[in-house]
């Protein structure tokens, strides 16, 4: 499945709930499916920087696919990190880097986080890009 497939579907996912707080936990439970994050990847290195909770995001490349693994100490941003995996994993470098982030605006969540949670998505997309950055192809850019 594509990138802009997964937005879709996690976009027609969320439109079945009517309610906030049912939106709330959707993505909470997003987050508990997540698979376990090693405690080695539980660092500074691993951490994203200038979120209110803590988020470590961990990647690897596995056949040309990055394969992305995160978690937080919140229930609420470990989901939101949740969706963004969901949407990028098993994905190739360089469609991660062109993947258009604001499917993130039309979910309605920012509108609903306080604005250092809603900063903090922002902040989760920019690093999976640069973690895809790292197994880009170097000659698509300079």
């Amino acid at each position: 499945m594509t990138i802009p497939e997964k937005q879709d579907q996690l976009l027609e996912e969320l439109s079945f709930f009517h309610d906030w707080q049912d939106r709330y936990e959707y993505v909470i439970a997003q987050g508990k499916k997540l698979d376990p994050l090693p405690d080695a990847a539980r660092d500074a290195e691993h951490l994203i920087k200038g979120c209110q909770s803590q988020v470590w995001l961990d990647a690897s490349i596995q056949n040309g696919l990055v394969e992305f693994r995160a978690d937080s100490d919140s229930l609420i941003t470990k989901g939101m990190i949740a969706l963004f995996v969901h949407v990028l994993n098993h994905q190739r470098p360089d469609d991660i880097l062109q993947a258009d982030m604001s499917f993130i605006e039309k979910t309605g969540l920012k509108e609903h986080l306080a604005p250092t949670r809603a900063n903090a998505l922002s902040l989760m997309a920019t690093q999976m890009k640069q973690r895809a950055l790292a197994f880009s192809s170097p000659n698509q850019h300079p």
